[in-house]
């Protein structure tokens, strides 16, 4: 079964920018003293670390897409330290080691599959859409909401993706979302890129 996922590379020293289309805007550059290791993680072998006690949230919506999704916890696949999206093409998934819902720093990471072969178009299939100010919301539990906005989208190769920017606990909340894009390869069956949007509490 073909299905195209986020694979986020965790190797180190893959800071290196190599990609990004001239129709990208903006920057996620939020400061940050955290390496990928003090933040807890995964650098090269998958294993995840302690769970962090962090909230989750539970749905995700964005009216700029129809998009209204179940967010599920989800960690590090450990036989390929990938990022372990949900594998229903219909949900995303929070990473639960890094800040949960009502987080005041760091960056809520919340990844999804842009589509699937055998399911079609999943809930990030537009996110390479989004523009400069639209809304995203995060909801909690009890049904509590967070609204963010869009301040950037950006699109890496899966093996230049700056994981200390992204996956950082230090600097101010933001909300970052990421799929895949690019050109698809037929013979390793996936995206070459990853898609980043940042979103900022409004």
């Amino acid at each position: 079964m073909l299905v195209l996922g986020v694979t986020l590379a965790t190797t180190a020293g893959v800071a290196a920018w190599r990609s990004r289309p001239a129709d990208d805007f903006g920057t996620s550059a939020v400061a940050t003293s955290a390496s990928p290791a003090a933040s807890g993680i995964p650098i090269s072998d998958g294993t995840g670390p302690a769970a962090t006690g962090a909230d989750p949230p539970t749905r995700l919506l964005i009216p700029a897409l129809d998009l209204d999704a179940s967010v599920d916890p989800a960690g590090v696949d450990p036989a390929t330290g990938d990022f372990a999206v949900p594998p229903s093409v219909d949900r995303v998934g929070w990473y639960r080691y890094g800040p949960g819902f009502s987080a005041d720093a760091g960056s809520i990471v919340i990844a999804g599959h842009v589509d699937s072969a055998a399911d079609g178009q999943g809930a990030f299939f537009k996110l390479g859409s989004l523009v400069a100010g639209d809304t995203v919301t995060l909801t909690g539990a009890g049904g509590k909401a967070r609204a963010f906005k869009v301040v950037a989208r950006e699109r890496y190769e899966k093996t230049a993706i700056p994981l200390r920017r992204y996956f950082a606990r230090d600097g101010a909340i933001r909300l970052t979302l990421i799929t895949c894009g690019g050109p698809f390869d037929p013979r390793t069956r996936h995206y070459r890129d990853n898609v980043v949007v940042t979103a900022v509490a409004r």
